[in-house]
């Protein structure tokens, strides 16, 4: 049976990770230093947390569910500890792309990270149509890296992703840098920033005698929609003339030029420095 020590296992990641994980076959230490987090822990998963060097006595495989800010720090206090061949699981590619973990050559480091439920989906609970986040009933794809260690090790690190992330889709497999490139680039210094000034754009619309409701309906409708078009989900979707005159005419109002250079290397590591 697998081994496996949860880091931060009383925090909100990990707390929906102990949720999943009990329902898998792999032992598992729940790992929380906080009394806010082991209250948690206790009272929402009905599980009692451990110390850390208890959690890791034999662990197979060490999950860090800790904030990025963080990671450098408690995994320093561990890593060196931990027998060969050991996984390390990381939640996200900014500290390890960052270079905050420590050297080992005969470990594993293993990153996941979810896609979160999309847009357009087929869920048919109410339960899944709720779940906007993942990993409680809505199906949602995961990306995957092993950044260090034998290929073996890559089903291993698939398998502990399908069951933290659960229920999972489909899993891709990236590397480290193409995953910051999705995160924060695609997912945060794009999207969000964008759909950031959508809302402002929506408020705006309001404030100059619009109701918030009729905005919301129209904004979202659209969105709906333009983005089946757009991300090919009605084939052969076409916008009217009208419409491609706006992009025309709006794009160059809304974006530099140069937008594209969020994706270069020395702008994807600046962004994670930022955040790390």
């Amino acid at each position: 049976m697998t081994k496996v020590a949860l880091f931060g296992a009383g925090g909100k990641m990990g707390v929906r990770l102990s949720r999943n994980l009990a329902k898998t076959d792999f032992e598992v230490r729940h790992i929380e230093v906080s009394d806010v987090g082991k209250a948690r822990l206790k009272s929402e998963v009905g599980i009692d947390a451990v110390d850390a060097a208890t959690g890791l006595a034999g662990a197979d495989v060490v999950i860090l569910a800790v904030p990025d800010t963080v990671i450098g720090k408690v995994a320093a206090g561990f890593v060196k500890d931990l027998a060969p061949g050991t996984m390390v699981v990381i939640l996200d590619a900014a500290a390890p792309f960052a270079g905050h973990l420590p050297e080992r050559d005969d470990i594993t480091y293993f990153v996941s990270h979810p896609c979160h439920p999309p847009i357009f989906n087929n869920e048919a609970t109410e339960a899944g149509r709720n779940d906007h986040f993942g990993g409680i009933a809505a199906e949602q794809g995961v990306v995957n890296a092993l950044m260090q260690g034998p290929e073996e090790h890559y089903a291993l690190g698939d398998a502990i992703a399908k069951a933290i992330y659960a229920p999972v889709a489909r899993t891709y497999r990236v590397t480290v840098e193409q995953m910051a490139l999705l995160e924060p680039g695609l997912s945060e210094t794009v999207c969000a920033s964008l759909l950031v000034v959508m809302r402002e754009a929506m408020d705006e619309v309001v404030a100059r005698g619009v109701s918030y409701d009729c905005a919301r309906d129209f904004l979202l409708g659209h969105m709906n929609i333009l983005g089946a078009v757009i991300f090919d989900e009605v084939k052969g979707g076409q916008f009217s003339d009208a419409c491609n005159k706006a992009i025309e005419f709006g794009k160059p109002a809304l974006m530099r030029d140069d937008w594209k250079k969020v994706f270069e290397p020395d702008e994807i590591a600046a962004s994670i420095q930022r955040i790390t």
